[in-house]
């Protein structure tokens, strides 16, 4: 058995170094960047055929690390360091093979997308080239005005901007150019090809910038005009602004000053019509650079600044003639309003004063600052009623001015000011003085709203079970506080008489007395109440030092518990999670035996009591918890279990099976015998029940799937593709030996039958047929017809049972009557399996050879699923109820054909939006004119695809 092992192992490194050998002579030939771009492709498609053999190469090192395994197991120790050596070697080899294959394809794949993105680049450079022609070609258009040139000479630096940006590219294009010229050889890359595109760029750069530089200087020129025209007219409007201030009663300077103004109007006049002059000369030059319509609003425009200068010089001769009048009456004016001012200023003086007086600071005042405040208020209110008369005596004087044509507005607003800082002072004067009693009246009652919140904090503490004691001794010193201020107030007898009144003194000291006979009670039951306090203290101590490490041990094991919740990576990882989680449990045991031992010290405490109770509700919900999850992680740990078990089981019987069809694929099946026929009938009449179980397998991959790490369910995915893809490998051998012997055998010695493929039905089901051909046409017809009630009559069977095992499963389980209940509904279901297997073996003995067979497949994989789940559900009485029924519905596998049509639809969503997308993107630029801003500053290009790698090659 030893030496078979090793030659095994020796025999399968032996095949992968020559596969290896040879793998790396194809990459020897073809790894070559020289030459035409077709012979580049040829060897581009020869480097993928070879990587896509790498995981051939992977599957032989598999092999290779499976024998070595079972080899290093039965050697010995100086056989195990050869079979060690050989697998370094191996290795090393593969690795090696690896690197070149990938490095191979990688270069010669870079350098052929590095030749196709240039070209794409160069072909779009060339549009441009094109493009820019027919756009500088034209002669340039007289335009309507100054802002329509520069819109013009704004486009025509675009486009020279553009051709400047442009260069980027064109060096980027040489520099790849000869980068491709160096690897491919290639003359249409070479240095005649750079040289044209050089040409052809410096052309359209040229005249790019003569258009702009002749842009230019008609722009100028048309813009010197405009400003000298727009500093005109801001100088017309200065001087009409100068002489609308000297002009009618709105005027605030004096008549002389607006006389000077207006002889210094008339000199700016006469300057201002030279300026017309010279702007006449400087309009023609412009007109000839100007469109018709342009020049004839040109002509306009200096035909209405002609207009307003001349209406200007009108206007300022007529104001001159009426400021000479208004003169006259200014002096008069002029000496009654000093003197209502300085009456003003005096009298508002002198209410500043009374004013300041009045400030009552800032901060809380005493009680004789109080009552001081309140004597000043008094007086100044008699102060105010004396100065009444000045009042009047203003108003007077305000009167008088009215008789005169100029603006009084100032003096009044003057008079009403002073009148209005009055009736303030006054105002705030007996607002002080009823505030200062207010608060004087608030000062005397304070202590008592302090007593009374007092009294009520105090009387809910002696009303608390269990009062703190610093609670308690706060409370005290209160106490001894309010008996001092209660007695203050009693000795204030005659100040409050005069500030409350005699009535309210008297009703007032009572309050006091009767306040300070409850605290005088209070003070008692606060005494008391410390005693008791500083008796429970000692108590608390013992139990204090016993209940901490307790709480201390349970947040520990929650913490642990906590970990526990992460999915593991494998089987061993749930195993050994299952024992994380037992010793966890035997950590809580003992936690509940000390808990037995602390509850001896809860005596009539109410607060200890409560505590151990919160402890043990803690302890209990931690409990269920665990047992939950040991539960869980048992069944997952069961459920991995039997999914290894029966891969393992259908990968035995695939390997067995493709090796016993193979040894028959070489063989003559003329020359065979009928023993062979009859192995082979054997093996094909095995092929329903495997493919139930490959179904199976699915099943329980996906259960484990469900409650693994990422890691884990890709390593299982792996396993069930690999899986699929060893059975139908194995279907295709079993078809094509099947055909074969068909074609061989003779007709009248031959049994017919027929094999369907998966891609088509469930499962290779094998159907005896009898010999007479046309019999069987004529029976085709009853037999669709009776395939046809049959599936419709187990297909409602079937969905009327699955419906109930999901109500069944549905419900919670509350007790021990509920599990018993369920149980015998379970059993119930499964008494009627039998019935429902029988109605499914009669609808495949009348399935018809030709006809629709997804849904016998769909219907024949929920059966199969449903005894499944209707199995474990017996097994396991507990059951989440959160599973659904759609979880074992089971997706069509119709093939090839089938595969294809739902990623078809399922893309078709996706496909029909980026299809919409790419639409609007081609459509923006049409939104534009042919030649616009938009086309030049490549906003249209930006969606197709430029050189972006400036780097070395990938290798």
């Amino acid at each position: 058995m030893t030496q078979q092992l090793q030659d095994e192992f020796d025999s399968s490194v032996e095949n992968a170094e020559a596969w290896m050998k040879a793998i790396q002579e194809r990459l020897s030939i073809n790894d070559n960047t020289k030459g035409p771009r077709s012979a580049l492709e040829a060897r581009l498609r020869e480097t993928e055929k070879i990587r896509d053999l790498e995981p051939e190469g992977m599957l032989k090192m598999d092999l290779i690390l499976t024998k070595a395994d079972a080899a290093l197991h039965c050697v010995s120790e100086d056989e195990k360091h050869k079979v060690l050596s050989k697998l370094r070697h191996i290795k090393a080899l593969w690795e090696e093979t690896a690197i070149y294959i990938t490095h191979c394809h990688s270069r010669i794949e870079w350098v052929w997308l590095h030749w196709s993105e240039y070209l794409k680049a160069q072909d779009e450079f060339y549009i441009w080239i094109h493009n820019m022609r027919v756009t500088l070609e034209p002669d340039i258009e007289l335009q309507l005005g100054l802002k329509e040139k520069q819109w013009q000479l704004s486009h025509a630096q675009v486009l020279l901007n553009d051709v400047l940006n442009q260069s980027v590219l064109l060096e980027t294009l040489l520099e790849e150019a000869a980068s491709l010229f160096n690897r491919i050889g290639d003359p249409s890359v070479d240095e005649d090809a750079q040289k044209k595109m050089k040409v052809e760029y410096e052309s359209i750069r040229k005249e790019a910038q003569n258009r702009v530089k002749l842009l230019e200087k008609i722009t100028e020129e048309h813009k010197q005009y405009s400003a000298n025209v727009n500093q005109f007219q801001s100088w017309l409007n200065g001087v009409t602004e100068r002489l609308n201030c000297c002009i009618g009663e709105a005027t605030k300077s004096s008549a002389e000053d607006s006389l000077k103004a207006l002889k210094e109007i008339a000199k700016n006049i006469k300057n201002g019509a030279k300026k017309l002059k010279h702007l006449e000369n400087q309009c023609a030059d412009v007109i000839q650079n100007t469109s018709p319509l342009g020049a004839e609003r040109l002509k306009d425009e200096l035909d209405d600044l002609r207009k307003a200068l001349e209406k200007l010089k009108l206007l300022s001769r007529e104001e001159e003639q009426r400021l000479l009048k208004i003169q006259q009456s200014e002096s008069a004016y002029k000496s009654q309003a000093r003197q209502l001012e300085a009456d003003i200023q005096e009298f508002r003086k002198d209410l500043q004063k009374l004013e300041n007086d009045l400030d009552p600071g800032e901060g809380e005042k005493t009680e004789d600052e109080l009552v001081a405040q309140w004597r000043k208020c008094n007086a100044t209110r008699a102060v105010l009623a004396a100065e009444e008369s000045k009042v009047e005596r203003l108003k007077a004087q305000l009167k008088e001015l009215l008789r005169f044509s100029q603006d009084v507005q100032p003096h009044a607003d003057s008079v009403i000011s002073v009148i209005r800082d009055y009736q303030s002072v006054k105002g705030k004067t007996s607002k002080m003085s009823a505030d200062t009693e207010t608060q004087l009246s608030r000062l005397f009652q304070n202590p008592l709203q302090s007593f009374e919140r007092w009294k009520l904090t105090v009387q809910m503490l002696l009303e608390t079970p269990e009062p703190a004691l610093d609670q308690i001794e706060a409370a005290l010193a209160e106490s001894s506080q309010f008996k001092e201020k209660l007695m203050t107030l009693q000795l204030k007898k005659d100040l409050l008489n005069n500030i409350l009144g005699e009535e309210k003194a008297k009703s007032f000291l009572e309050e006091v007395a009767e306040a300070s006979k409850e605290r005088e009670i209070l003070h008692k039951s606060l005494l008391q109440s410390k005693s008791k306090l500083q008796n429970l203290i000692l108590q608390h101590k013992d139990f204090d030092a016993a209940f901490a490490p307790l709480q201390k041990k349970l947040f520990a094991i929650k913490a642990k518990l906590d970990l526990e919740n992460e999915p593991q990576p494998n089987l061993l990882g749930k195993k050994t999670q299952l024992q994380r989680l037992q010793m966890i449990q035997d950590d809580l045991a003992e936690l509940a035996i000390q808990m037995e031992e602390v509850e001896k010290l809860v005596q009539s405490n109410a607060t200890h009591r409560h505590e151990m109770n919160q402890l043990t509700s803690d302890i209990q919900a931690l409990k269920r918890s665990l047992e939950t999850m040991i539960q869980q992680t048992e069944e997952h740990v069961q459920k991995h279990w039997v999914f290894n078990d029966k891969l393992s089981d259908l990968q035995q019987w695939i390997t067995a099976t493709t090796e016993k069809i193979g040894s028959y694929q070489s063989a003559d099946v003329k020359q065979g015998n009928e023993s062979r026929v009859a192995d082979l009938e054997r093996w094909l009449a095995e092929f329903p029940d495997k493919e139930i179980q490959l179904h199976l397998v699915e099943a329980h991959g996906q259960l484990v799937m469900e409650n693994s790490s990422p890691e884990e369910t890709a390593h299982v995915q792996a396993e069930l593709d690999q899986l699929k893809e060893s059975w139908k490998s194995l279907k295709e051998m079993a078809t094509g030996l099947l055909k074969r012997w068909q074609l061989n055998r003779p007709m009248a010695d031959k049994k017919k039958i027929t094999f369907v493929d998966s891609r088509h039905v469930s499962g290779p089901i094998f159907h005896c047929l009898d010999l007479n051909h046309k019999q069987e046409k004529t029976a085709d017809g009853q037999r669709a017809s009776s395939h046809s009630k049959l599936l419709h009559d187990f297909e409602e069977w079937l969905q009327g049972e699955n419906t109930k095992l999901s109500k069944i499963l549905a419900v919670n389980l509350s007790s021990t009557e509920e599990i018993k209940t369920r149980h015998k509904e379970l059993e119930e279901l499964q008494a009627r399996v039998p019935d429902g297997q029988r109605r499914f073996e009669d609808l495949l003995h009348f399935h018809p050879v030709i006809g629709n067979s997804e849904d016998l497949e769909d219907l024949r994989y929920r059966w199969m699923l449903y005894k499944s789940k209707l199995k474990e559900s017996m097994s396991s009485p507990i059951t989440r109820s959160s599973e659904k029924p759609d979880r074992f519905r089971k997706k069509r596998s119709g093939g090839m054909c089938s595969f294809l049509h739902r990623v078809c639809w399922a893309s078709l969503p996706l496909q029909l939006l980026l299809l919409f997308l790419l639409l609007l993107a081609f459509l923006l630029p049409l939104a534009e004119k042919t030649h616009s801003c938009t086309l030049a500053n490549n906003f249209a290009r930006s969606f197709n695809l430029m050189l972006r790698y400036n780097g070395p090659p990938p290798t």
